[in-house]
């Protein structure tokens, strides 16, 4: 096999890695090579916000199309669990709802061990990566900024549904809140996205290639980054204990990529454990059973795999404002598709999830542990199935879940889907939270505002949601209930036994590797977890440029075994 060397390999183009490698090749000189199993992200189904729709529901070029093993809280049903691929990752795909998730959320993972990151630690990492078109081209707000990469706006073209729900929602005694990102995050309203001028603008965009098509290198002229598109990292190569490189399938054949520095995993919460335990780092147990060489033995690797699960109520509402099939709607789409390409502007600029709220299962909680994302559409199982008519859903998750997964190898194979147990469920306090967002979510629909428009539940009209039924509506949860997209924790930092890396993101027990994704979050943040992905890309180039080397509160083990 071919041999070349880099000072940095980045493993992995999604948030956080487009973040980190952008970040790394603009504070220095060193080479850098990004490595991204699918292809560029230069394409309309990437641009157009409302394309996500023919992204999200099937495996593909740009979406994995991953399942889950059968989930006895979900009735045995397999969940789904798109991810992106490409340039970009799931930044190319999601809803772009931009959330950061709540101080308290930071406060906890410091208090847990991980010096460096409570809140006022990281909000200068959200700041930094932030051009948040409500504060353009300033740096003076305390919480937002105006000048950062990664660009943050207003709906172009807010559906007036969206705008009803917010209505509805404050009817039923919901504040209003216009920035679930400022001081208080609690209430209903509007969600930011990551567009620019009615395009999605994705990690890709942000750090790599500013969207210039044109840029066939996807580096944004800096020679010394190499993005390396459709390369699939087969294992990382030890010496010892010593990381050193990666062996990687391009067109056909297996070449060696060395790194004179540090091979940097930001595969995500499903591919980053997978990749460590195909390289030999993980439960030993469990690589003996698929004939891999141990490297080092680290129980935490796969384990503490927490996700939003949730539960939409959908209604069918005749009007074409809102997506849906019909004959109305062709005529409909195609003047849509006419504006969209003259001005960047209509139905096609929307998110689906366009408006939402942090609420409160109880109210003497300290803070919201439920969230609503309103979408403009029957957004049915992951739009993979298809209503006839047109309507509106409102979604809904538990913030905190206690119910706990893991991820496993099916095979050494990196090319093999990793076997996915989230054990949805499977505290029945999350089961009870859901039922409760259930009943505000029936509560917002009774009120005027979106009860004058008439319309029927999909599914869920049977219920009385009262207090009268509550086994029949935790039957109808475990029976359409799946995730909202927000898997993490999988490498677990922290300083406890069970740890991957530590607050400096290197992995435990060996050397020269670092795990930089949302696969490193203790636990859940209470909201969308795209922006605390980006922010983690940005503080782990400080660490590794900047952080001073220090001793580890939690002996390692040295000696090879």
């Amino acid at each position: 096999m071919d041999t070349t060397s880099f000072d940095y390999l980045v493993v992995g183009a999604g948030s956080a890695g487009c973040a980190l490698a952008g970040r790394l090749a603009d504070s220095g000189r060193d080479t850098i090579a990004l490595i991204e199993a699918g292809g560029h992200d230069h394409h309309a189904l990437v641009r157009m916000p409302a394309a996500a729709a023919a992204i999200l529901p099937r495996a593909g070029a740009r979406n994995y199309g991953f399942e889950t093993v059968p989930q006895a809280g979900l009735d045995g049903r397999r969940g789904y669990q798109p991810r992106g691929r490409g340039l970009g990752g799931c930044s190319s795909i999601n809803a772009m709802v931009y959330t950061r998730g709540r101080p308290t959320d930071y406060d906890d993972w410091a208090s847990a061990g991980c010096d460096g990151w409570a809140w006022d630690d990281v909000l200068p990492y959200f700041r930094r990566a932030e051009c948040n078109e409500r504060v353009s081209g300033h740096d003076d707000d305390p919480i937002h900024r105006g000048t950062g990469p990664l660009h943050l706006s207003d709906l172009r073209t807010p559906n007036p549904f969206g705008a009803h729900f917010i209505e509805a929602a404050e009817q039923a005694g919901h504040l209003r809140n216009d920035d679930f990102n400022g001081v208080e995050q609690e209430g209903v309203g509007w969600y930011q996205v990551t567009q620019h001028d009615g395009e999605r603008w994705n990690a890709a965009r942000a750090y790599l290639h500013g969207g210039n098509a044109a840029d066939r290198a996807h580096n944004g002229g800096r020679s010394h980054l190499h993005v390396l598109t459709d390369t699939q990292v087969r294992r990382i190569l030890f010496e010892g204990r010593r990381a050193v490189g990666v062996v990687v399938l391009q067109d056909g054949r297996e070449h060696v990529l060395r790194a004179r520095r540090e091979v940097i995993v930001a595969a995500g919460t499903f591919g980053s454990p997978q990749l460590l335990m195909a390289s030999g780092v993980g439960p030993a147990a469990h690589l003996r059973e698929h004939g891999i060489a141990l490297v080092h033995d680290l129980p935490g690797v796969g384990a503490n795999l927490q996700d939003h699960v949730d539960i939409a109520m959908h209604k069918r509402v005749a009007t074409t404002d809102l997506f849906g099939v019909s004959f109305r709607a062709i005529g409909r789409m195609m003047g849509e598709m006419r504006r969209y390409r003259q001005e960047r502007s209509g139905m096609l600029t929307s998110n689906f999830a366009e408006a939402g709220g942090f609420v409160r299962s109880h109210p003497n909680l300290a803070e919201p542990d439920l969230q609503l994302h309103f979408v403009v559409g029957m957004a049915d199982d992951h739009m993979r199935h298809i209503n006839l008519g047109h309507g509106y859903s409102c979604h809904v998750c538990v913030l905190r879940p206690r119910s706990r997964g893991e991820v496993r190898l099916r095979a050494a194979d990196m090319r093999e889907a990793p076997r996915i147990d989230p054990h949805y469920l499977s505290d029945p306090a999350d089961l009870d939270d859901m039922l409760t967002g259930l009943k505000i979510v029936r509560e917002i629909f009774a009120q005027p505002r979106l009860a004058s428009f008439g319309g029927r539940e999909l599914y869920s009209g049977a219920l009385r949601l009262d207090g009268s039924d509550d086994d029949a509506a935790r039957a109808h949860i475990r029976a359409h209930a799946d995730t909202i997209y927000h898997p993490v924790g999988t490498c677990r930092m922290g300083m406890d036994a069970m740890a991957v890396v530590d607050p400096q993101l290197r992995v435990r027990g060996v050397e020269g590797l670092r795990v930089v994704d949302a696969s490193v979050m203790p636990t859940l943040v209470g909201g969308n977890t795209n922006a605390p992905a980006i922010m983690i890309g940005e503080r782990a180039h400080d660490l590794i440029r900047y952080a001073p080397r220090v001793m580890l509160r939690l002996r390692e083990v040295a000696e090879a075994d």
